[in-house]
């Protein structure tokens, strides 16, 4: 990177050569996902991509239509929640460098990613694209993924700023929420992305918070972002976030971008050059908005500084290398997360499956292409049941049966190819608008499709069902209406556990569901998130027993939503105004206090092999707690040792605060060292350091003195 000096004394001198209409293209969209250069002064377009799971295809530059080549095929990566699945800050580097060496290949400055947003309910439809219900656990992966991404010359955009946390009128909906539950809950993982992670580039919230739009906030932009956290990237509006030209021009966003090829039209284009003119808007406020541009492709480089030692040339970047689908099928195998195995059912014994029946949709479906701006266009995309029988070969015959069926025949084809082009329509988003088809030719197929499964399933070996959400669920501008499994799943669930007691669930998501029809009745129960190109073979690894699964649940998951506190005692959904009345008390913060049961915990996720715990002890000198973990299984495997602070008289029962991921031969012994975060200034406070497995695992318990 340039020294930061010269690179200041070179966008001044730009700057003064630029003209007020040059300028004025520098800070709103030229094309749908760029904006305008100045090719006299060699200062190129800022070239911008969707999204978290991998660089979406090419559109053409003002329609939201593919252009159709056949190089814009990428890897696939697993979605953030997965990301957030692993606890492990290394994956999430080395997915974001993926990304951010694919982003650069493509010809990209700026990708946009991570989603940081808090998961407050289980029903927004863009959770899969965020990582965590919890700010500490979302920050420090969030953090590393923002490193990977901008080693490649790339800037990393994190999203959405700030408490955007449902899709209904997300262009309109006002958030009532007190400053506490902001600086503790909703804050802190945009705070690390910037602290920690050095992102370059923050995208603004549609939504309002209290009373501001989230573009063109004063109190979020300029209060929090500038002057207390001292950002100096570039701050980009979300695609149709911006309302008001002067509210624009003056607040701490720089550049504007929408969903429309009316560019010139933009409220940051022409109106804000005539405002400028007449004499009602400082062209100052242009000044600086460019002078940060222009500093990012510095730090980019994208332009040349004079003066300096040496130039660096900017890196290349390369997509759908060998190296990247690895990359990706470790993050999927670390996504995983054993919810039940009671009987010990898994792993599979390889050498004794001759006839296994794989049953439900999400068996065979693809993801890839779904679920809005985080779309992407897969080199390829392993499905479970390729994965397995990939994996068992010739030697066992793997039959499919459907069990179950959507709304529509085939969900990805009917998918609206300018679905983008609409989005600002009805407030931005809306609730249970993928209202289940209730014909009654409908109801028959699926009956018919659940009578066959249930038969074929007294038939084979073994029986693994494969079912959950879709893209149709799952999906940018929709919030579920409930927890429920779509597709009568429940039912097809209750009848093959009559038939088949040994029966392997594995659910496939981005979002919890209810389980409380038959969770008692399961002994085997796998929960595996959107997890790229690899998915397949990731999951086919974990039931096999070549890989032992290591995933803990990064969110609560609630017996039914109403036991989420945003349900409880906030509003969700409303259509003008939503309310925060929960406070702080957000997923397990909210469920410790009241001592509600979930149906898994925060942190959940079982092994194949069990982990003992012992001599945890205070290391004040490197701010750390430290304890010994022993495998006492048959299994090689890894622990996530999770830290929760207990305070006397805190408002809150307790709140994750640290954690590791340690590897454990088995037999074998490690000292499992978990940094905490402020330590020193809870001392002598009553602090209580609760060492576990999870949430409500707690194995070793030490007082501050």
């Amino acid at each position: 990177m340039i020294d930061h000096k010269i690179g200041n004394q070179r966008a001044d001198e730009l700057l003064q050569k630029l003209t007020l209409e040059e300028k004025i293209g520098m800070i709103h969209g030229a094309q749908l996902f760029q904006t305008a250069g100045v090719e006299r002064l060699g200062i190129p377009p800022l070239k911008m991509s969707d999204g978290p799971m991998g660089v979406r295809q090419e559109f053409m530059p003002s329609s939201w239509k593919p252009i159709g080549h056949s190089d814009d095929f990428v890897t696939y990566l697993p979605c953030n929640s997965a990301l957030a699945s692993t606890w492990n800050r290394k994956i999430a580097y080395d997915i974001g460098s993926v990304l951010g060496e694919e982003a650069r290949a493509r010809g990209k400055d700026i990708i946009l990613a991570p989603g940081v947003n808090i998961k407050r309910s289980p029903l927004c439809g863009r959770n899969f694209e965020y990582f965590s219900e919890d700010p500490y656990l979302t920050g420090e992966l969030a953090a590393a993924y923002i490193q990977g991404v901008q080693l490649w010359d790339v800037a990393a955009c994190v999203k959405h700023f700030a408490a955007n946390n449902q899709e209904t009128e997300r262009l309109w909906v006002d958030v009532e929420v007190d400053e506490e539950a902001l600086r503790e809950i909703y804050f802190p993982a945009f705070y690390d992305a910037v602290k920690k992670g050095g992102v370059y580039t923050v995208m603004g919230a549609y939504n309002k918070v209290c009373g501001e739009h989230g573009c063109q906030s004063e109190f979020l932009l300029n209060e929090v972002l500038r002057k207390e956290w001292g950002f100096d990237g570039v701050v980009i509006s979300d695609w149709g976030g911006v309302h008001d030209t002067e509210a624009a021009a003056n607040s701490q966003l720089d550049i504007e971008m929408s969903v429309t090829d009316d560019f010139d039209d933009y409220f940051m284009a022409r109106p804000l050059l005539e405002k400028i003119k007449s004499g009602e808007i400082s062209e100052d406020t242009v000044d600086q908005k460019v002078k940060r541009i222009l500093l990012l492709m510095f730090r980019l480089h994208m332009l040349e500084a004079e003066g300096c030692v040496s130039t660096v040339p900017r890196k290349s970047g390369a997509y759908n290398t060998p190296e990247h689908r690895q990359k990706a099928l470790e993050a999927a195998r670390e996504s995983i997360v054993l919810l039940k195995n009671e009987k010990q059912r898994l792993p599979l014994k390889q050498e004794k499956q001759r006839r296994i029946l794989l049953v439900g949709e999400n068996a065979q479906q693809l993801h890839a292409n779904g679920g809005g701006s985080a779309e992407i266009k897969a080199l390829y995309e392993i499905s479970p049941l390729m994965g397995l029988k990939s994996r068992l070969g010739g030697n066992a015959e793997i039959a499919y049966a459907r069990g179950y069926c959507g709304s529509a025949e085939n969900p990805q084809e009917q998918q609206e190819t300018n679905w983008q082009e609409k989005s600002l329509e009805n407030g931005g988003g809306s609730q249970g608008n993928t209202q289940e088809n209730r014909s009654a030719d409908l109801a028959e197929k699926r009956r018919m499709l659940r009578e066959e499964a249930v038969r074929l399933a007294a038939e084979y070996e073994t029986v693994i069902f494969v079912g959950g959400l879709d893209h149709t669920y799952d999906c940018e501008g929709n919030d579920r209406t409930d927890m429920v499994l779509p597709y009568e799943q429940d039912l097809l669930i209750q009848r093959l556990l009559e038939v088949r007691s040994d029966l392997i669930i594995v659910l496939l998501a981005g979002s919890p569901v209810q389980m409380r029809d038959w969770i008692d009745k399961a002994d085997t129960v796998v929960w595996s998130w959107y997890a790229g190109m690899e998915g397949g073979n990731a999951l086919a690894d974990v039931l096999l027993g070549r890989v032992n699964p290591s995933g803990k649940l990064p969110e609560s998951f609630y017996k039914t939503h109403t036991d989420c506190s945003a349900h409880a005692v906030g509003t969700f959904a409303e259509k003008k105004t939503v309310s925060y009345r929960e406070g702080c008390e957000v997923g397990y913060r909210y469920l410790d206090k009241y001592q509600i049961e979930p149906e898994f915990c925060f942190g959940h996720g079982l092994s194949y092999t069990t982990f003992a715990y012992s001599d945890a002890r205070l290391d004040d000198e490197k701010q750390r707690v430290v304890c010994t973990v022993e495998n006492t299984g048959d299994y090689d495997g890894s622990e996530v040792v999770q830290v929760y602070v207990r305070r006397e008289g805190a408002k809150l029962f307790q709140e994750l605060k640290g954690f590791v991921k340690v590897f454990v031969k088995a037999g074998e012994k490690t000292e499992a060292a978990v940094v905490i975060d402020g330590m020193e200034k809870m001392r002598g406070e009553g602090v209580i350091y609760c060492v576990g497995s999870s949430s409500r695992d707690i194995r070793l318990m030490i007082k501050s003195c």
